[in-house]
């Protein structure tokens, strides 16, 4: 596209037009952050809504970010998308509910109090309620109390929310900011306190002591939607199993585990170890009987094809413990050390030269012990393997057994497994392959819900336990919290009937001491952000919500989590549509994280290129697909705000005002503009309809340049004079200005506000969303389409004559098909007004549109 000047001539605008002398962007964040902080153009219309019909309603699921650190330009362009719908939503005339909220509560806000204080949580310590945090962190974190612990959570994430809301402020987000919730606030504990007696009532919820997915960092349970495989080192060894005819070999990478062995599995149609099954091993160094047992889901092809099955190495190991119902030899404590004493049976001789040490060292240990009584064949074969971890975490999990809490979630429940595929079956996928990730997860899931963490900064169960004469809890009897005195810290609350001195002694009570797990709270957001047990008439005209927007690689966790929730509660799903972005990459396509260092800081490219350039660029990121990040494509963005900032001051500088009328419209050419904007702005709504907001913009944008490079071009010479025929250029040109203005307003929300401010009342975002009836039908958008083709052709000739684009045109003559002759002869003043032509003849042909130019001798200067 050439580059083309918008200057208009000392004409001046229009009564009630105010036009700035030098349009800028330089500002307009600020100023216009500041308005709409005062006038609140967002704010969702309570009374208003109460009353429409539930389709005029509009509500969005917002995810509320982890409120630990700072943001990344992948948030922006995400949030961004789902602000597009809104403002598109609200455009439309919905009463839009956008609540904003944070999660603040779990695992990561603890990470950064630590990091940030230089403390860790003590449970056991007092309270100090004179407690000041070292003003600097000493290499060793400082032990506090719970409670202490807990208000250092909730001031430092009341400091990072604050700068969030700015930064969210600062890139144009239009959500209700007087909406705003905390998932660790106590009306959220008392929505996921609520929820969690639903489902203990009702059976959907329940306690099991099991073997648990255990970080020895953090020390915590694990739930399985946490997990990560990462690629780790390791070695096979080959160790003798004592036989009653002879060595029997396995092939394990985790030889520390030998005194924890419970049994040798192989599978049941190997012939090898048919003759073994049935019979007993005993193991080497600690010489315990074990059986040898078969099971389908050993693997004759791995190793030597018989293994030890032992209390617990991995997630096979579980299943083969329960299915064959084998005891338990648990030797790996909370912190990842051998315990101290051995299970029962093994004997204490060979256990002691393992015990307190980390699976590392025991490792190191035992294989020496295992060369020097001759059980160890050859050396380790080192291999590469896939280790399972905590995603947050930096060690591999380990198995232990504990008490937690659970909710049924279809992973050992083929009903309601089908149940939930079904549900996810009933919500529209944008797009809709997503569909099939969230019914892979849910088809592969081999376990229930974990919920339960032990941690300090969460909401906690609301349970208590009877304490027997021997201060033991009685689990099958629990306290629970009535409802009206939620929430509640079972910590430091007292249950009915009991007193604080029977806390923790025998006959008396103690409390739950696990919390929540931050997806057990945050699955409630449409229930915490609508009012769900706080503000029912609210929550009747919002629930189920209208959009859900995420990214795809929690569709397993939040978005399936809150499906599980409402299918139990409400047995309805959460919301009509999830709409599921992708990430944005780093160059080398690998996706951004603070924890990789590979994040950009979005104030930076905000104050570079400024908000819009950067949202524009984030509605290039189509639905569910990843995107580079690129800075150099920012400035495409910048020059389009910039040109629309020209073009608004060209429009206005001719005289168009706010009540041009389309009846004024008569030539041609203009007629044609607006005929072809009409289906631009059915192919924006089209895919806005469908949640596509890159097309919506590709096709408005395509239409822009082409209304800048060609129609104003074309026209510029005849709207600036005072006929008939200037008039249909004026009110043409504004009409277009106006339908832009609204078609772009969604993605460019701060210089479409500016510009339509100069000559409209009102915001841009409160004004309809236009709509092909508003403008002249009648209108044939070819005739743009040939004009512009043959204004290209002199253009081009001028350009390869190396003459200015305002050089002078002796002839034109244009060859063009039959049917297109009247196209070109319908713009034919103008073409010759805009190529400076001095005679343009129009020939019929056979071929395409061609045009022989002949330049006047002596071009004058540009």
């Amino acid at each position: 596209m050439p580059p083309h000047t918008l200057t208009p001539d000392s004409t001046p605008p229009a009564a009630g037009v105010d036009v700035p002398e030098k349009p800028t962007l330089d500002g307009i964040e600020e100023k216009w952050t500041a308005r709409w902080a005062e006038v609140d153009p967002y704010a969702f219309d309570r009374a208003a809504a109460l009353t429409a019909p539930r389709e005029q309603v509009y509500s969005i699921d917002t995810p509320p970010p982890t409120a630990s650190g700072s943001l990344h330009v992948g948030h922006v362009f995400s949030y961004t998308h789902t602000d597009i719908v809104a403002r598109y939503q609200r455009m439309l005339g919905k009463h839009v509910f956008y609540p904003m909220g944070w999660d603040d509560n779990g695992l990561p806000t603890e990470r950064r109090v630590q990091n940030y204080y230089g403390v860790r949580c003590d449970p056991s310590l007092p309270y100090d309620e004179g407690f000041q945090p070292p003003e600097k962190p000493g290499k060793d974190q400082l032990p506090i109390s719970r409670r202490n612990f807990v208000e250092l959570c909730e001031q430092l994430t009341a400091v990072d929310e604050a700068a969030f809301e700015e930064l969210w402020r600062r890139v144009g987000l239009s959500v209700d900011w007087s909406n705003v919730y905390r998932t660790i606030s106590a009306s959220s504990r008392a929505t996921a306190q609520r929820m969690f007696l639903h489902n203990l009532a009702r059976g959907e919820a329940y306690a099991q002591e099991a073997p648990t997915l255990w970080d020895v960092t953090f020390r915590t349970a694990v739930a399985q939607a946490e997990l990560e495989d990462r690629e780790r080192p390791g070695a096979y060894h080959r160790i003798s199993f004592h036989g009653p005819a002879g060595p029997v070999f396995i092939e394990t990478t985790r030889p520390e585990l030998l005194p924890a062995c419970v049994a040798l599995v192989a599978h049941p149609d190997d012939e090898r170890y048919q003759p073994l099954f049935g019979s007993t091993v005993r193991t080497p160094l600690f010489d315990v009987e074990v059986p040898v047992v078969a099971h389908r889901l050993a693997e004759p092809d791995k190793g030597s094809g018989i293994a030890m099955i032992c209390t617990f190495g991995d997630l096979n190991d579980v299943t083969w413990w329960r299915e064959l119902q084998l005891p338990t030899r648990a030797i790996v404590g909370w912190d990842g050390r051998v315990l101290a004493d051995p299970p029962a049976g093994v004997p204490a001789g060979p256990y002691a030269e393992l015990a307190g040490k980390t699976a590392f060292s025991a490792q190191q240990r035992i294989v020496e012990m295992l060369r020097e009584s001759g059980d160890l064949d050859g050396d380790p074969r080192p291999i590469t393997h896939q280790v399972k971890f905590f995603e947050k975490g930096e060690r591999p999990l380990e198995i232990v057994t504990t008490r937690q809490w659970y909710i049924r979630n279809g992973g050992r429940d083929a009903d309601t497994r089908a149940a939930l595929v079904a549900r996810g079956r009933e919500i529209h996928w944008v797009p809709e392959h997503m569909r099939h990730r969230y019914e892979n997860w849910v088809e592969g899931l081999n376990g229930d819900w974990l919920i339960s963490r032990q941690r300090f900064f969460g909401v906690p169960f609301p349970v208590w336990y009877p304490l027997d004469e021997a201060g033991e809890p009685v689990f099958d009897q629990p306290i629970l919290a009535p409802e009206e005195s939620l929430p509640v810290d079972p910590s430091s609350d007292v249950p009915a009937g009991y007193t604080e001195e029977q806390r923790g002694v025998p006959g008396g009570f103690a409390a739950d001491p696990d919390v929540m797990d931050t997806w057990a709270t945050s699955s409630l957001s449409p229930q915490v952000a609508s009012g769900w047990d706080t503000d029912p008439e609210l929550f009747a005209h919002v629930f189920p919500m209208d959009l859900r927007p995420q990214a795809h690689d929690i569709i397993r966790t939040w978005l399936f989590s809150t499906v599980v929730r409402s299918h139990y509660e409400f047995g309805a799903v959460p919301w009509s549509h999830a709409a599921i972005s992708g990430f944005v990459v780093d160059p080398d396509r690998k996706k951004m994280s603070k924890s990789k260092g590979n994040a950009t800081t979005p104030i930076d490219v905000l104050e570079k290129y400024g908000t819009d350039a950067v949202r524009w660029r984030a509605a290039g990121a189509r639905p569910g697909a990843d995107s580079p990040f690129d800075e150099a494509q920012m400035k495409v963005g910048r020059r389009l705000a910039i040109k629309l900032l020209n073009v608004g001051k060209f429009v206005l500088g001719l005289g168009a005002s706010a009540s041009s009328s389309a009846d004024l419209v008569t030539e041609p050419l203009d007629q044609a503009l607006l005929a072809r904007l009409g289906v631009v702005v059915a192919e924006a709504t089209a895919a806005l309809d469908a949640y596509n907001y890159t097309r919506a913009l590709e096709v408005t944008e395509a239409f822009f340049w082409q209304f800048c490079d060609d129609h104003v071009e074309l026209v510029k010479t005849r709207a600036y004079g005072s006929d008939e025929a200037a008039a249909s250029a004026q009110a043409a040109l504004a009409l277009a200005l106006s339908v832009q203005l609204r078609l772009f307003a969604p993605v460019l929300p701060f210089v479409t506000e500016e510009v339509w401010s100069w000559w409209q009342t009102g915001s841009v975002h409160r004004a309809p969303w236009p709509v092909a009836g508003e403008l002249p039908s009648g209108g044939d958008p070819a005739v743009l389409l040939a004009a512009a083709e043959t204004l290209a052709a002199v253009r081009k000739a001028k350009s390869e004559a190396q003459v200015s684009m305002r050089a002078d045109v002796a002839t034109a003559t244009v060859h063009a098909p039959a049917d297109r002759v009247p196209l070109v002869e319908a713009a034919r003043v103008d073409l010759e007004n805009a190529g400076r032509i001095a005679t343009l003849s129009v020939v019929p042909g056979d071929g395409p549109l061609t045009v022989d130019v002949e330049l006047a001798e002596t071009p004058p200067d540009a």
